[in-house]
């Protein structure tokens, strides 16, 4: 029986993406994150909870995020993390909490199901994302996306993500060809098959991303989706009619001057993964490109914005 360590960080609500990304690089045995507020956003939404207990309220705001490693492993993975996590409070313009860390010995056996039990299919307009090991009956107007939690970086629960898919059930139509870059689990990649697109190109520069996604397109058994390892601004000959772009806005912001190279023209950018504060400036960065602003969401500390490549 292998045994693991957990390591637990905490962050604040705005900063745990960020966080869960970090941890992300060194475990495929994906990331839990403990968050007061998204139970209180999902539980106001009526999208994901029958119930939350009263005392939820006046509970802690801080976060919790969770990754367990290999006991063998463990110590110079987590000097590593611990690394990262400086490097992120150093760098970051918004609160990202204490990060403080705690580690603890588990069983592999015991974490990996109780793990599983917090995860639940998630409505999000006609999509329902459903871990793949739940058996789900679907209603007549539901497109169910399967995905293995286990590998995922990204599974609808965040705003980021949630945002995205709302966009794309909008904007995606039979005949067009979709751009998910940087696409992770390929959770926004392959909602864009399952909504019909004739092509849908996914890309990403993380090998484990990469595997997550095939190993995701073949539990959905899509046919219209290619993944590539790879840097979509490296290669101009790939131009899509839609592309979603679910990355910090720093990133977003550097993409500005390059990716209308990849967009059919009147075509639109789903862009997120941009804190509420941030918006203007990224907002800002492709306006002056010569893209036309549509519209935006903002959920939280979060927000998404379409902007269009030609006349709207």
């Amino acid at each position: 029986m292998e045994n693991y360590v957990e390591l637990t960080v905490k962050t604040t609500h705005e900063a745990s993406e960020l966080v869960s990304d970090i941890l992300s690089e060194y475990t495929e045995g994906g990331v839990f994150v403990s968050d007061v507020q998204d139970v209180l956003d999902l539980e106001k939404s009526g999208r994901a909870w029958d119930y939350a207990d009263d005392g939820i309220y006046n509970a802690d705001k801080g976060v919790l995020i969770k990754a367990f490693f290999p006991k063998e492993q463990a110590t110079d993975v987590i000097k590593n993390v611990e690394l990262d996590l400086i490097a992120l409070k150093q760098r970051s313009c918004f609160d990202v909490g204490s990060l403080e860390t705690s580690k603890r010995l588990i069983d592999g056996d015991f974490w990996r199901e109780q793990w599983k039990e917090h995860f639940k299919p998630i409505h999000i307009g006609n999509i329902v994302i459903v871990p793949e090991w739940i058996k789900y009956e679907k209603k007549a107007d539901e497109i169910p996306v399967y995905l293995d939690s286990n590998m995922a970086f990204g599974t609808g629960e965040h705003e980021t993500t949630s945002m995205c898919v709302e966009y794309l059930q909008k904007y995606v139509k039979d005949k067009d060809t979709v751009l998910d870059v940087g696409c992770g689990s390929g959770i926004l990649g392959i909602t864009a098959c399952k909504l019909g697109a004739k092509e849908v190109i996914m890309t990403d520069i993380d090998e484990c991303a990469i595997t997550a996604t095939n190993h995701n397109m073949k539990l959905n058994d899509v046919k219209s989706g290619t993944v590539l390892l790879k840097n979509l601004l490296d290669d101009n000959t790939v131009k899509g009619d839609v592309i979603v772009c679910n990355i910090m806005a720093e990133v977003l912001i550097f993409f500005a001057k390059y990716i209308g190279n990849n967009l059919n023209k009147n075509g639109k950018i789903i862009l997120s993964g941009i804190l509420a504060d941030r918006l203007e400036k990224v907002k800002n960065a492709y306006v002056e490109q010569g893209f036309t602003f549509v519209e935006q969401k903002i959920k939280g500390e979060w927000s998404a914005l379409v902007m269009s490549l030609g006349d709207f």
